[in-house]
C-alpha cells in the first residue's frame, strides 16, 4: 500500500480529512518513537534567524526541516561533553587512558553503534578524518588508472566536494577529467537517473571504468539508488563500486556488508546529528580485511597492541582501522555518541517505517493544494510546486526537493519570517526534510500552513520584479 493510501485510510477511520489538524494530532499519538523528540533540543521560533516574531509565537518549536543538512543537538551532548572538559581539566594527559570516552580509544567505543546504523560487520567500519578526507583515502587504495581501465563513473550533479576529488585523483594519476571522469545525466526533460540508465551505462563502458562512485541518497534530487543493483552491475564488469552515503546513512536502513559494497564513507552531522563538520564514517568490506593496496600510514593505523613499541615497524591494523592514520579529537566523538545512545533506543526499519508515512503526509499535501496534475489549485493560486523527488517511497528518503513556479528566494524568505528551517538549492530547489527521529505530523501540517502564507506573502511583495523566473532558468 501507498503512503498516501495508508494515510487516506487511517483518516477515513478517524473520521476526518488528511488535511485536518485532528488527524496530524491522531498521527502523532500512535507514533511509538514520538518520545525520542525529547531526546533533542528543539529550536524556538523565537531563537532561529529571520523569525518575524510579529506573525508567530516565539515560543512555539520552529518547523525544523533542515536534518539533511545539520541534525538537532541531543540533549545528553552537553552533559558528556561536560564530562570530558572535567577530565582534562583534573587528570590531564591520564584522560587517554581514562573514562568511559578514553580519547585514545574513543572511536572505538562508537564504531560498532556506527556500523550497526550502515550495516557494517565489526571491523568494517571507523569513525575518523572528515568525509573527504577518508573518499581521498579509499580512491588512493581502489583506483589504480590503467590505460585500458582509467575512468571514474559518478552521477553529473554529484556533490562538489565529491566531483572535487574525483578531479583531483584522476589528475594525480596523470589522467584527464574531460576524459577519464565519466558523468552520469537523466534523460531529457527528467530530473532523476533510471537505474536500468546506469546499468546500461555499466554494462557497455565497465571495461574501461576503474571505480563506480555515487551518492546514496543525491544531495539535490533527494533520489536513493539502487545501492544492490549498481554494485553488483560494476563488480561484474571488473569495477570497484564505492558510495558517499552522507544524506543516506541515518537516513535509509543500510546493508552494505551484505550488499558486498567494496567502500563507503559518509558524514555523520545530517541525519545522525553528530554536530557541525564532526567525525566521518568510513566503511572497507571484510573481503578487503588484509588487502595490500596502496595506501597513507600513520602511526593510529599501527595495531593497539605494538602501537607503543615505538620500533618503526608498522604491524598495520586489518580492514578499516588499518586506514586510520591520527588520533581521534577526543571532544568530536562525545555528540556522536549522544546521538547513537538515541538511535539505540529504535531501529532504522522503525524509523523508515515512520519516514514513508511523514514524507508521504508532506508530499500528498502539496501535491493537493498546490500540484499541476492532481488538481487545479495552481491556476487559482497561481503558483505550483513540482516535486523532484521520486514519488515512490522506495527511491527516496525523508528529503522531498521542491521547484517553485516563483522565485525560490522570496518563498524562502517568507517562511524564514514564520520559524521553517529549511535550505535552498539554486536554480530553483528547496528542500524539506521531515526527520523522523525528532519530527512530528503536527510540524508537517504547520509547515504547510506557514507555506500558504510564505507563498501568498510572497506573491503580494513589492518584488514583483524578482517574483517570477526569467524565461531559460526553469531548468536545472
Amino acid at each position: 500500500m501507498k503512503p498516501s493510501e495508508e494515510l487516506e485510510a487511517i483518516a477515513k477511520q478517524q473520521g476526518c480529512c488528511v488535511e485536518d489538524l485532528k488527524f496530524a494530532q491522531h498521527m502523532d499519538s500512535i507514533d511509538p518513537i514520538r518520545p525520542l523528540r525529547q531526546d533533542f533540543h528543539y529550536p524556538k521560533m523565537k531563537d532561529v534567524k529571520n523569525t518575524d516574531l510579529s506573525i508567530v509565537n516565539g515560543e512555539e518549536d520552529c518547523v525544523y526541516f533542515c536534518g539533511n543538512s545539520l541534525g538537532l543537538c541531543p540533549k545528553k551532548t552537553k552533559e558528556y561533553m561536560d564530562i570530558e572538559i572535567d577530565k582534562w581539566s583534573k587528570i590531564g594527559v591520564q584522560g587517554h587512558t581514562n573514562g568511559d570516552l578514553a580519547w585514545a580509544h574513543c572511536d572505538e567505543r562508537i564504531d560498532k553503534d556506527m556500523a550497526k546504523i550502515v550495516g557494517g560487520k565489526e571491523g568494517e567500519v571507523a569513525v575518523m578524518n572528515g568525509l573527504t578526507v577518508n573518499l581521498h583515502l579509499l580512491l588512493i587504495s581502489f583506483y589504480q588508472p590503467t590505460k585500458e581501465r582509467h575512468k571514474i563513473l559518478c552521477e553529473g550533479k554529484a556533490f562538489p566536494s565529491d566531483h572535487y576529488a574525483f578531479e583531483s585523483q584522476i589528475k594525480l594519476h596523470g589522467y584527464d577529467p574531460a576524459t577519464s571522469l565519466r558523468l552520469l545525466e537523466p534523460r531529457e526533460g527528467e530530473f532523476t537517473l533510471r537505474t536500468e540508465d546506469i546499468v546500461k551505462t555499466i554494462e557497455e563502458e565497465g571495461e574501461s571504468i576503474a571505480v563506480i562512485c555515487l551518492s546514496g541518497l543525491q544531495y539535490y534530487t533527494g533520489q536513493y539508488f539502487d545501492i544492490p543493483t549498481i554494485t553488483q552491475a560494476g563488480q561484474k564488469q571488473g569495477c570497484y563500486v564505492g558510495w558517499d552515503l552522507a544524506h543516506a546513512a541515518g537516513n535509509l536502513p543500510l546493508y552494505l556488508h551484505d550488499w558486498g559494497v567494496d567502500f563507503a564513507c559518509w558524514c555523520s552531522y545530517k541525519y545522525l546529528c553528530g554536530s557541525a563538520g564532526t567525525l566521518a564514517g568510513f566503511f572497507l568490506h571484510d573481503k578487503y580485511r588484509n588487502n595490500n593496496f596502496p595506501k597513507l600510514l600513520g602511526w593510529w593505523g599501527h595495531n593497539m597492541d605494538t602501537r607503543f613499541q615505538m620500533d618503526n615497524v608498522m604491524d598495520l591494523s586489518p580492514g578499516a582501522y588499518g586506514y586510520r592514520i591520527s588520533n581521534p579529537p577526543g571532544f568530536l566523538c562525545v555528540p556522536i555518541k549522544a546521538s547513537l545512545e538515541v538511535y539505540n533506543k529504535t531501529s532504522m526499519t522503525e524509523l523508515r517505517t515512520k519516514s514513508k508515512l511523514l514524507t508521504g503526509y508532506l508530499e500528498m499535501l502539496i501535491k493537493k493544494q498546490y500540484g499541476r496534475e492532481e488538481t487545479n489549485n495552481a491556476s487559482t493560486t497561481g503558483v505550483y510546486i513540482d516535486i523532484f523527488t521520486p514519488s515512490d517511497p522506495e527511491q527516496r528518503g525523508a528529503q522531498l526537493s521542491l521547484s517553485f513556479s516563483i522565485c525560490i528566494q522570496t518563498v524562502f524568505k517568507e517562511l524564514e519570517k514564520r520559524g521553517v528551517v529549511c535550505d535552498k538549492r539554486y536554480p530553483r530547489v528547496i528542500r524539506v526534510s521531515p526527520v523522523p527521529i525528532y519530527c512530528s505530523f503536527q510540524d508537517v501540517h504547520r509547515f504547510m500552513k506557514y507555506l500558504y502564507d510564505s507563498i501568498q506573502a510572497a506573491k503580494d511583495s513589492t518584488l514583483k520584479n524578482d517574483l517570477y523566473i526569467p524565461k531559460g532558468e526553469d531548468q536545472l
